[in-house]
């Protein structure tokens, strides 16, 4: 596809997402949208980068030059997007994040009715339809068809309500010191509430977004302000989330990030105890480490795997007929709560099973080592099929042999070559990590 990745469309706004792209791709998903149109309108929804101001107007003048009446929103986390979609009977939700990018990033993601992110199939459909020029003629709408746009901004309180209702109710956050990094993102305004009205001790951080601060030496990708505070104000524990909150990494009460594997095993086994664990398995993608598949086997719970990305996650989750997963960079998808990662919903997840440990955090997620990992990336000039190098399959089997979990694969962005070997012996897989450079190097290299 020539528009949409892995995650909606995005790209540097003002050159590859520009108003005139933003207009057509919203034209082109309404067409789609019209299919199953029961409401006739649609949810639109941003984080706090200034290129989201031109981004919403255009899709707003896309949408209702069709015939679509638009709800906008304002900042909200992505997970809010797709719950409100649903709550509030849309025929489909739009949010403008570039989730985890830096400011001059953007990016478009649509929801379904249902509040679900589209398949490849539907954005395959919506991407033929923008460049259909005259389907999208045909549509456009005069005189009174026109659609009409407004402003709700006490959605929030919907969402608020939702994301408290996850969390048990004989429990509370009383006397609970906890910091929170919004990212200056979509969750600004959201996150804190959310704690406070659990009863808990909150600070916050990276709050005051300006439009160009998004994911600045802030939150989920750089947790060091994060880990500062936490050890400054002796918190019980801290949360940073993304730009648009669907992801969320947690700092323990000494200030160590605790590992996105960790997470899930603990979170996977606690819902198992309070018989909350759907078919007693969870869905995590290739990347995460085997001692968390040897942590959930002992624990009789299996593990579905699959690509890298939350909806390949959510795909998974739906297919098997399971209700949490995620992967280990911090998306978690609890489905009982949220169609897509929802940090807030995780990290109240996180609460409630740290609570019934009666343990520090740190303790509480000390459950098991990982794996030693290695990770390469290395340049080539051409992305041969794997399977047609000479010796390649020879050298998987041997790797096998060894009990050495290997992942290769091409960048889809980069001429680029990934590898990771995991193993139980850091001297053993970085030796072996010495012969594949060496025999892709000579493959793959002109």
């Amino acid at each position: 596809m020539k528009l949409f990745g892995t995650d909606g469309v995005r790209g540097k706004a003002g050159l590859k997402l520009d108003a005139m792209t933003s207009m057509r791709l919203a034209m082109a998903a309404g067409i789609y949208f019209r299919k199953i149109s029961k409401n006739n309108k649609i949810i639109v929804g941003k984080d706090t980068r200034r290129s989201g101001y031109m981004i919403e107007n255009a899709i707003v003048s896309g949408l209702t030059a069709i015939g679509y009446n638009v709800i906008q929103i304002g900042p909200m986390p992505t997970p809010a997007i797709a719950f409100l979609t649903e709550d509030m009977r849309c025929d489909g939700g739009i949010m403008i994040s570039a989730s985890h990018n830096p400011y001059y990033d953007n990016g478009i993601k649509f929801f379904d009715n249902r509040g679900n992110k589209l398949n490849n199939k539907i954005e395959e459909e919506i991407e033929k339809i923008y460049f259909d020029e005259k389907l999208i003629k045909k549509h456009q709408k005069t005189a009174l068809e026109i659609g009409s746009s407004k402003r709700i901004d006490d959605v929030i309180g919907r969402y608020i309500v939702h994301i408290k209702n996850s969390f048990p109710r004989e429990l509370a956050l009383n006397n609970i010191r906890i910091v929170i990094d919004t990212a200056n993102g979509a969750a600004y305004k959201v996150a804190p509430t959310i704690f406070s009205e659990l009863g808990a001790e909150v600070f916050v951080i990276n709050n005051e977004p300006n439009g160009s601060n998004i994911n600045q030496n802030c939150g989920a990708l750089h947790p060091e302000t994060l880990i500062k505070e936490v050890i400054r104000v002796r918190a019980d524990i801290g949360f940073a989330l993304d730009g648009d909150a669907d992801r969320l990494v947690v700092v323990d009460e000494k200030g160590k990030v605790i590992d996105g594997d960790k997470l899930l095993g603990a979170l996977g086994k606690y819902l198992k105890e309070k018989n909350k664990l759907l078919n007693n398995a969870i869905s995590a993608t290739v990347m995460s480490n085997q001692a968390l598949e040897d942590y959930l086997k002992k624990n009789n719970i299996s593990l579905f795997r699959c690509d890298v990305g939350d909806k390949n996650v959510l795909e998974v989750l739906q297919k098997e007929n399971l209700n949490f997963g995620g992967e280990q960079s911090g998306h978690i998808i609890l489905s009982d709560y949220a169609k897509t990662g929802d940090g807030l919903a995780s990290a109240l997840q996180v609460m409630a099973y740290i609570i019934s440990t009666n343990k520090k955090a740190s303790e509480a997620f000390d459950i098991f080592e990982l794996y030693p990992q290695i990770k390469e990336n290395i340049p080539v000039s051409v992305k041969k099929p794997l399977n047609e190098l000479k010796d390649y399959e020879k050298i998987l089997n041997n790797l096998n042999k060894k009990g050495i979990r290997v992942l290769i694969r091409y960048s889809g962005t980069e001429n680029l070559l990934r590898i990771l070997l995991e193993g139980k012996d850091t001297e053993e897989i970085t030796q072996e990590m010495e012969k594949l450079k060496d025999f892709f190097k000579k493959a793959l290299i002109a």
